[in-house]
């Protein structure tokens, strides 16, 4: 009965209010490492990235470990509400820059702000390479 109690109580409160009362006086940071690694799997998402281009370090510690470091060409600067996403690919070829860059603007924008709540300002594209691996020979003798 006195769990009953308690509801009621609860419910009291909550037609008092109008609405549930949680407070928003609470800080939740959430690390920069966190926001990158939800950017790298939207990024690995997008159709036309070859890979990310992390640099050395990135690449030594995805072998030492032996798994695939989801936050590698990722950088981010976060504040309290807002965020910004610097974010380094390698792009296959034949695949159209503008669009691949364009869509990885959106995807990266959704899925932070969907799952932090931090407002995101800038995802800024920087294109490192152009990966030939997948090039058919049909590809080549096209070129030449």
């Amino acid at each position: 009965m006195e769990e009953n109690r308690e509801t009621n109580n609860v419910e009291e409160v909550v037609e008092n209010n109008g609405e549930v009362a949680l407070e928003n006086n609470t800080n939740i940071k959430i690390a920069d490492d966190v926001i990158a690694v939800i950017a790298g799997v939207a990024v690995s998402e997008v159709p036309g990235v070859a890979d990310m281009s992390g640099g050395f370090a990135g690449g030594i510690s995805e072998v030492l470990s032996g798994k695939k470091n989801l936050s590698k060409g990722i950088k981010v600067e976060s504040g309290e509400k807002e965020t910004k996403i610097d974010v380094n690919i390698i792009v296959e070829y034949g695949t159209r820059i503008p669009d691949v860059a364009f869509e990885i603007q959106n995807r990266v924008k959704k899925a932070v702000e969907n799952m932090t709540g931090l407002k995101v300002v800038e995802v800024n594209v920087h294109v490192q390479g152009v990966s030939t691996e997948n090039m058919t020979t049909t590809d080549k003798t096209e070129n030449n």
